[in-house]
């Protein structure tokens, strides 16, 4: 598998894309570029659940670039193209969560506090994969007293469990794996398995805002 090149949603020849990561491009270390990439990422793009393209140009990243807020997987795919414009190789991975905090404006809508699927970056360094969060943007990790996670493709760097007042922030409850790409179909279907009912109601609109 190609873990480095462009797709229709990986669409990093764009120059969207390109205006991005512009400014790592005398970057000669593998390791500083994928810290500073995964920080312009997780800061430069506010992080917000509460819309949801249901579209395919929705997860263009070319697309979620133009935007300034993103939900987990958005930043996920802005993260992976701009990784793979860089000829770092990247993909996309996905899982179940239980969101513990702030959650009633979604829990109203979807009767839970599990979120399907949420977005993550598998990173090639080193000779081997780590997975990263890119979602939480640091203003957000203040208000709710959580850790900033950082990321330099040593380690995993993934949701944090708790805040820093031992409160549980987020869980994982389900790993869906790797994908190569976009995987859309994957997408659409794991949210409708996870919200039958909500689903239902979203015949024939192109975005979900809460």
């Amino acid at each position: 598998m190609n873990y480095t090149a462009s797709s229709y949603y990986l669409d990093y020849e764009t120059p969207e894309i390109q205006n991005i990561i512009k400014e790592f491009t005398s970057e000669t270390s593998q390791q500083e570029l994928i810290k500073k990439v995964y920080l312009k990422i997780r800061d430069g793009w506010r992080y917000s659940p509460f819309k949801i393209g249901l579209t395919q140009e929705h997860f263009k990243a070319s697309n979620i670039a133009k935007k300034t807020e993103g939900h987990c997987i958005d930043k996920s795919i802005l993260l992976t193209a701009c990784l793979r414009a860089l000829g770092i190789p990247a993909r996309l991975h996905l899982a179940k969560v239980a969101n513990h905090i702030a959650t009633e404006r979604l829990e109203k809508k979807l009767g839970t506090n599990q979120l399907a699927p949420h977005g993550l970056v598998d990173v090639y360094f080193n000779g081997k994969w780590v997975k990263s969060s890119p979602a939480f943007n640091k203003e957000l990790c203040d208000m709710y007293k959580v850790d900033v996670l950082d990321f330099d493709g040593t380690e995993d760097a993934v949701i944090q469990e708790y805040n820093k007042d031992n409160d549980q922030f987020m869980a994982y409850l389900e790993d869906y794996g790797h994908f190569e790409d976009v995987s859309i179909d994957f997408i659409f279907n794991t949210f409708k398995s996870n919200y039958p009912m909500f689903y239902h109601e979203l015949k024939g609109k192109t975005e979900i805002d809460f």
